[in-house]
């Protein structure tokens, strides 16, 4: 992967796909912080690239940071690819600019259910790999009193088959469920979107992993986009990130549930990280140095095109220079993150 030092970005090699029933969609994600005072530096991680595996292929990723900085990326241990960079100098607003060409080929249709032996199958198949991160309680996604108590009255346990079981959990979360872009943060747990069965897409497939892992099922949460079209009526929002589930099953792999729009994911679900629950996969963290407050912008545009879509259609670019700052101010934990 070459860098461009001066830019900050990061451009792979450019690939050439010829699929005429594939799908071909162009990103922008535009990420501003703000600082309430100038900060003397900054440190941030980045998972913006879209995956290149299966049916999906990131043909081109750029990304650019302002103040400008040097960019490097490592693979972590679930195959995301993450970017972190440092600023090292004063500065009151940073920004953070992903741009992607990704092509996605259409899956093939699932069958209407597995045949009830898939139970066994998939007990021999969990026995033979090693899915425990997908199959033990995570930081957000874990067993509590309200939980249990949605379990209990959506009758979950292991019958008919994992396939027919997965749709059945999609459709009753979409429909008890609303969705509230302002009932739950980042960093609620559970509970908050229980309590009032209301939150956001990383609240529906939170609570999605957290009923199915008990019944050995192999979970994960997946980060990524949708692109929305008005004759889908989807109710997440559109210019965001989003977030839903993957199942194992037997025979059929690693297959999407996206509970906040009660969808199978197919060439509408554009995938960047997967992990545990979100912890694992924020689209961007990090820490600063400053005794400054800090909020967070963001914008997001999917378009089925190749064509970059154009800056100011999502965030205007921002004027100014930073101020001095007091040097060996100690570095505060930020919560550069955005909901998803």
């Amino acid at each position: 992967m070459d860098l461009d030092p001066v830019k900050g970005a990061v451009m792979p090699e450019q690939v050439s796909w010829s699929y005429t029933s594939s799908m071909y969609y162009s990103i922008l994600h535009k990420t501003r912080f703000r600082y309430s005072a100038p900060v003397s530096e900054s440190i941030t991680e980045v998972r913006m690239q879209p995956r290149s595996e299966g049916l999906q292929h990131c043909l081109r990723f750029r990304l650019v940071t302002s103040p400008l900085a040097r960019v490097h990326s490592y693979t972590d241990c679930y195959g995301n690819i993450v970017h972190h960079f440092g600023i090292p100098a004063p500065h009151r607003t940073m920004t953070i600019t992903a741009e992607a060409v990704v092509m996605l080929e259409p899956p093939p249709p699932l069958p209407d259910r597995l045949d009830p032996d898939a139970w066994a199958e998939l007990d021999a198949l969990t026995g033979r790999e090693d899915h425990w991160d997908f199959l033990a309680p995570s930081f957000f996604a874990h067993p509590t009193a309200l939980l249990e108590a949605l379990a209990r009255e959506l009758e979950v346990c292991r019958r008919d088959d994992p396939l027919s079981l997965l749709r059945e959990m999609n459709a009753r979360l979409y429909d008890l469920f609303a969705y509230d872009p302002e009932h739950t943060e980042v960093d609620s747990p559970i509970d908050v979107a229980l309590a009032a069965r209301r939150g956001v897409c990383q609240d529906y497939a939170h609570i999605m992993l957290a009923l199915l892992r008990p019944l050995g099922i192999p979970c994960r949460y997946v980060s990524g986009y949708l692109f929305h079209r008005v004759e889908d009526r989807d109710r997440s929002a559109e210019d965001a990130t989003h977030a839903w589930v993957e199942a194992l099953l037997p025979e059929l792999g690693w297959i999407g549930f996206d509970p906040t729009n009660n969808l199978i994911a197919g060439e509408r679900h554009i995938r960047t990280a997967v992990g545990r629950d979100y912890a694992d996969v924020p689209p961007t963290k990090g820490v600063y140095k400053g005794q400054a407050e800090s909020s967070l912008e963001v914008g997001v545009k999917v378009a089925p095109t190749e064509a970059p879509i154009a800056d100011e259609e999502v965030l205007p670019v921002l004027a100014g220079q930073p101020a001095a700052v007091e040097p060996d101010e100690p570095f505060q934990a930020q919560q550069q993150q955005q909901q998803q």
